[in-house]
């Protein structure tokens, strides 16, 4: 997990500079500060949820005004609005003060868009300190999932794992016991045709193969059929090797096969919640929204990414850290404390409980006082809590190209799977043509 070439942390931290440190706000001191975030450009409980903490946090520092915003850009997808948010509201002088970034935007977050270092901000000691928590510590596979070059830029927030999530009533309407859901790949497609056959719905989706889905799934896939995207010295794209050819190649047999339908995203969501599809790999973001389609007319229930035949399965994360681009100390100290609530216990109990990211956090899972109660009563949980322990990351692109590559390699995968074109062939004309970007964006 401490790859500082994965942009995962490593090396030695800096020392501490108390001196550069932002001042605490003074009593009373009354700031204003603003939070662009993608959970706002969300209908359904990720906007209520996050409106909810946004008033939660407001009475807590009373003198901190935080004005939450969404993403400019009319993406269907917020996330996938977030980078070029940002850029062109620098290009104009005007930033937001905290940002919710992903994952897979960290090395451009942290070397082009000139996020705060927070070990400089607010010291080393306080970030760490933040992680270790009053009762419950971030889980370790979590905690320097934000870190570059040895200093912490973002706190890892919202978070999940690739989870298979099944309507019980389908498995068992075509005959399978659905305590016993589909462990591999080839057991997924089995299920799938029966489930077309003898219900009339549709078998399984997996939301990792579009560009819109982004690559941070594609990437559980491909490692856990022995390969990467990408070398691990992150010089060299390898999303052409036979691994990713044998993940796409299985993706395409599935819907030409009628096992998976053609569905975007946004449609293929939307349709499990109804019922109409029996299985979807997909993130834990959306179980709120499953949760709320499938009570009092469906089970709803969830299993572990499945495997490729005699391989372990290589789950990795979704998700975002939050980030400080104030320039302002007052503002940047108010930054913080806002970072410091969304990451907090209360916090993550109500994000987990309202939306389903996984609270990092864990030990509130085994808390009486915390999220044991809920944990006990709600299984979907528990794959991704299991995930977490043996995850790797979700490997950024490096350089300013970055999203060129990420791209093309996703809208490479999404030809060959949804419109038939030869999987080898496609992936390795586009690594081909975006390698070129991966040297020149350096």
């Amino acid at each position: 997990m401490a790859l500082v070439g994965c942009g995962l942390g490593g090396g030695e931290p800096a020392p501490e500079a108390a001196a550069n440190r932002v001042p605490d706000l003074a009593a009373g001191q009354q700031v204003s500060i603003v939070f662009e975030s993608y959970n706002f450009g969300q209908a359904g409980p990720w906007t209520d949820t996050f409106t909810e903490l946004i008033a939660k946090f407001r009475e807590k520092h009373p003198n901190i005004t935080v004005t939450a915003k969404k993403p400019q850009g009319n993406s269907p997808n917020p996330a996938a609005d977030t980078v070029s948010s940002l850029q062109s509201q620098l290009a104009a002088g005007l930033v937001p003060d905290v940002a919710q970034l992903g994952f897979s935007d960290l090395d451009f977050t942290v070397n082009q868009l000139r996020a705060a270092p927070l070990d400089d901000l607010v010291g080393r000691d306080a970030v760490q300190a933040n992680f270790d928590g009053a009762r419950h510590p971030y889980a370790k596979p979590a905690r320097t999932l934000g870190d570059w070059g040895g200093k912490t830029y973002g706190v890892p927030f919202v978070f999940s794992t690739p989870v298979l999530f099944y309507n019980a009533d389908l498995l068992k309407a075509a005959g399978f016991d659905p305590s016993t859901p589909p462990a591999t790949w080839a057991e997924v497609e089995r299920y799938a045709l029966a489930v077309r056959e003898k219900t009339g719905k549709n078998g399984a989706y997996v939301d990792c193969l579009s560009k819109i889905a982004k690559d941070w799934c594609f990437q559980a896939l491909v490692r856990s059929a022995g390969g990467r995207v990408i070398s691990e010295d992150r010089t060299r794209l390898t999303f052409a090797d036979p691994p990713a050819v044998e993940v796409v190649t299985m993706a395409q047999r599935m819907v030409a096969s009628g096992a998976t339908p053609k569905r975007t995203q946004q449609q293929a969501v939307d349709a499990f919640a109804r019922g109409d599809i029996a299985m979807i790999l997909e993130s834990s973001a959306v179980q709120g929204t499953f949760a709320k389609g499938a009570k009092g007319k469906w089970d709803l229930r969830s299993a572990p990414m499945p495997a490729f035949d005699g391989r372990p399965a290589v789950p990795t994360n979704s998700g975002a850290a939050l980030f400080v681009f104030a320039k302002d100390p007052a503002k940047q100290r108010a930054a913080w404390e806002l970072i410091r609530f969304l990451t907090s216990e209360e916090s993550f109990t109500t994000i987990a409980t309202k939306i389903g990211y996984l609270p990092l956090r864990t030990g509130l899972v085994t808390d009486p006082a915390g999220l044991k109660p809920w944990a006990d009563s709600n299984q979907l949980i528990r794959p991704n809590l299991a995930q977490l322990e043996r995850m790797e990351p979700w490997v950024s692109m490096p350089g300013t190209n970055y999203l060129q590559i990420r791209d093309g390699m996703m809208e490479a995968v999404e030809d060959a799977v949804y419109q038939g074109k030869d999987p080898a062939a496609t992936l390795k004309a586009r690594q081909d043509q975006v390698s070129g970007l991966l040297a020149a964006g350096r």
